[in-house]
Formats: structure tokens, sequence, C-alpha cells
């Protein structure tokens, strides 16, 4: 299992972890909770997939404990924002009550697009981590 990070602060960088065998990154929870929010994540993508959705699935982890989590909508609601990063962004600002996500890590079954690497960012969300290309799944439609 690979795994991207990307740091959603000034310096954006990204970081490639192979199977999760790295030193910690401050600010990141520790790898056993990101492995389970990956296979969160993988659940949401497989609803998605379920309902004639497009593969993609996303949750927000705040301290440990995912607040957020959806699938990709943007074919079930003909919502061509409904991707499953802005959907799990949604959730989590919803269940926590605030737009604030600060600290928050975005995790994803495939690399988020700009708009909802830019939402990411106006929440306030530090990290990101991702799986395997979006080539992969096929590009949002």
């Amino acid at each position: 299992m690979r795994f991207h990070i990307r740091s959603l602060g000034a310096r954006r960088r990204d970081c490639l972890l192979a199977g999760l065998s790295w030193l910690p990154v401050a600010g990141l929870p520790a790898d056993t909770s990101l492995r389970e929010a990956m296979r969160r994540a993988e659940a949401q993508r497989d609803e998605a997939l379920r309902a004639g959705d497009q593969p993609f699935g996303a949750v927000v982890l705040h301290g440990g404990v995912i607040v957020g989590a959806a699938p990709s909508r943007v074919v079930t609601t003909t919502d061509p924002t409904a991707h499953a990063e802005m959907e799990a962004i949604r959730d989590a600002a919803l269940r926590m009550r605030t737009r604030d996500l600060s600290g928050a890590v975005l995790v994803s079954t495939s690399r988020p697009c700009r708009m909802c690497e830019a939402a990411a960012s106006r929440a306030g969300i530090s990290r990101m981590v991702y799986g395997e290309s979006l080539a992969d799944a096929g590009a949002p439609q």
C-alpha cells in the first residue's frame, strides 16, 4: 500500500510513503490511524461504486478520530462539485459545527484535484494523505 502526504502549508511538497514505513511527521497521527483512515476511505470508494458513482472515497481525520467521511456523489447527484473530498469536508464541518478544520488530515483514495485542494486549504486542513494516482481510478467527470 502506497500513500502520499501533501502539506497544505506555505511550502507545498509531496512525500512518498511505502507501506507507511516512515519517521513520524509533526502534526500527523500514528500510522495505525492513517491505515484505518485509508481503509475507511476505501470503504467509501466501494460505496460509491455500488451506488453507480465514480470510484473515489475520502475521510477527514482530526486528533486521530474520523470526523467526516463520504463517497463520490458526482454521478448520483448530478453535482460536478460532489467529489468525495468535498463531501467529506462538508460532512466534517457539519459534524464539528465549524468551518475551521485546522489541524485535520484529509485522507483520499486518489490525489485530490485542485478544487478539492483549495477547499481543504480554505477549511484549514493541514495535510492530505492519498492513495495511488488519479489515473488508476479514472478522472472525475
